[in-house]
């Protein structure tokens, strides 16, 4: 069997395991982060942990603290409890993505400090902030960023995510404002032009729709932050895209930072995109164990289907050995998963799978394996660490 570079390294790195089993190719790791650098040409990059899962991983970027190392500077959590554990562990800026309802975790937040310089929450919505004065009380005033919708609207047609309700200036300076007089201190404004950011070079249509939504926002954005800083006074924080569009946001000089994670591991979602170097550095590998004809051969599990719309996209893809592909009436399955081209894999051999998406594959993982120069350390994901946000 030959074996290419670099799962050949995995590979041998981890063969006195049984899979299943998750590995990073930590050399891939550091080069894709390096390269995130460049491309943010000194801003600083806001790691989204939601596409890490792995405090291992996150310490490799931003340093053992979790809050600032090479280029990288922050983490964006997807929760509040989340954000809580990591500021816990030693960071020390954390920048909520989205909205937070829950309450015990307000309240949490509320009696501590340390917590409350050290995470800023995500609003767009003034029913979020009674809800969030209704937790924590009257006497704190926690730090908020508001959340301003990013997508391209042409007529009827809404190019982008659905997430906030805030669009204008008028919309976004109102709920700064409101903020303020409820006792919040407003200390930024986040846009994610997803439909930038998450959206493949596919076709010269989807590259035309991107230079577009580009210009937009480029020009809102700015009507946005001047609208909020009239009502706010100075702002820390001007958060904008994702690993797909850095350099568009770069180009914006109101933007302070930028926000990237799934660019550490590069899942297949991003094999089409231009602006990245093809060197993925996270797979997981599932053991033979059957062969219920002849060029077929069944794995184990394999099922880790990716969110979003349902499609060939969002599903695991067999890279090695070369030539094997999923059987089209089952697909990935939940116990089992059928491949082609699998003449010649014997009972017990291993194929080596990535995932469509970046962090949702460490919630099937309680530990990954961190490869460097045939050298492997086994470190806890999210899930290892007990650590399930939703």
């Amino acid at each position: 069997m030959s074996e290419p570079s670099p799962i050949a390294g995995l590979h041998a790195a981890t063969a006195e395991l049984d899979p299943p089993l998750a590995a990073v190719d930590l050399a891939a790791l550091r080069a894709n982060a390096a390269d995130l650098v460049r491309r943010a040409r000194g801003v600083p990059i806001r790691v989204a942990s939601k596409s890490v899962r792995c405090r291992a991983v996150l310490e490799e970027v931003l340093g053992s603290d979790l809050t600032a190392a090479g280029g990288f500077a922050g983490i964006m959590g997807y929760s509040l409890a989340e954000a809580i554990w990591l500021a816990g562990l030693g960071a020390r800026d954390i920048l909520l993505g989205y909205p937070t309802v829950d309450r015990a975790a307000l309240a949490k937040l509320a009696t501590d400090p340390m917590l409350l310089n050290a995470i800023t929450l995500m609003i767009d919505d003034i029913d979020q902030l009674d809800l969030i004065r209704a937790a924590i009380g009257e006497k704190v005033s926690p730090r908020v960023c508001i959340d301003v919708d990013a997508s391209l609207r042409i007529g009827p047609l809404h190019l982008g995510v659905r997430r906030s309700p805030i669009r204008t200036p008028d919309q976004a300076a109102r709920l700064a404002g409101a903020a303020r007089r409820r006792g919040f201190d407003v200390v930024g404004v986040m846009t994610y032009e997803a439909q930038i950011a998450g959206l493949p070079d596919s076709n010269p249509a989807v590259r035309l729709v991107k230079k577009a939504s580009a210009l937009e926002i480029g020009r809102r954005r700015k009507q946005v932050v001047d609208a909020v800083r009239s009502e706010v006074g100075t702002l820390e924080i001007v958060n904008s895209g994702g690993t797909g569009s850095i350099e568009v946001s770069i180009s914006d000089p109101d933007v302070t930072e930028v926000t990237a994670g799934s660019g550490l591991y590069l899942p297949t979602l991003f094999d089409a995109y231009r602006n990245l170097a093809p060197r993925p550095a996270m797979y997981f590998a599932m053991p033979v164990l059957r062969h219920p004809a002849d060029g077929i051969a069944t794995v184990y599990s394999g099922g880790y289907i990716a969110s979003g719309p349902a499609g060939a996209s969002r599903v695991p893809k067999p890279v090695w050995p070369n030539g094997l592909k999923l059987i089209g009436t089952e697909g990935a399955g939940e116990v089992q998963t059928p491949l082609t081209g699998a003449g010649h894999l014997a009972i017990g051999d291993r194929v080596w799978f990535r995932h469509a998406k970046a962090g949702e594959l460490l919630e099937r993982f309680n530990e990954v394996q961190l490869v460097a120069d045939g050298t492997r350390t086994q470190v806890p994901s999210y899930r290892g660490e007990g650590r399930n946000f939703g």
